[in-house]
């Protein structure tokens, strides 16, 4: 009984940084940064169309922004694609307006931009996070991140809440049956 304990507990582990890693990966970010360059590139399923990759299907146009870390100078590159209606429901379908913006913000190299993006960086992969808005700001301070407070405080209250349920649930039905005696008479 006791390894079915633990294979339940390593189960929900597995599931709690499985959920995270997909909530990490979508909820939206902010980063201010200055913008260094922008670029198209044609793509395909494959990933960027080279003579080394030759077009083998659909292609696509994608946006790239070049960034640069103000304090720390580390070089970020975002793609910058529209998520249209499917998944994640960004709804973004002005990405061209996005790398307008961005381009004109690179010409002036002190101006400095709040770009909001979600995704992650995996250079082995190819993979970039994706712009989703971009406005030009005078300082380095980050805003609050109050659309994902609110998300994991809506979804800390539904778990509590059936975690509540379950508990009471489960303690009616442990509670030791109490068989109903007529009221002695005198």
């Amino acid at each position: 009984m006791r390894w079915v304990k633990r294979s339940l507990v390593v189960a929900s582990l597995l599931l709690i940084a499985t959920v995270g890693m997909c909530l990490h990966h979508y909820l939206p970010r902010h980063e201010v940064v200055h913008v260094t360059g922008v670029e198209v590139k044609r793509m395909d399923a494959d990933g960027v169309i080279s003579a080394e990759n030759p077009a083998d299907g659909p292609t696509r146009d994608v946006y790239f922004i070049n960034t640069e870390n103000p304090t720390t100078r580390e070089v970020t590159v975002y793609r910058n694609e529209d998520t249209g209606w499917g998944f994640p429901w960004y709804f973004k379908f002005d990405s061209a307006d996005v790398q307008a913006r961005a381009q004109g913000y690179s010409r002036d190299p002190e101006q400095l931009a709040l770009i909001r993006y979600y995704g992650w960086r995996f250079q082995i992969l190819s993979m970039f996070p994706n712009i989703t808005d971009i406005k030009a700001v005078n300082s380095l301070d980050e805003p609050f991140p109050l659309f994902n407070t609110l998300f994991f405080s809506i979804l800390l209250i539904l778990l509590v809440s059936v975690a509540l349920l379950v508990r009471r649930a489960l303690g009616r039905r442990n509670r030791p049956m109490v068989a109903d005696t007529p009221a002695p008479r005198g």
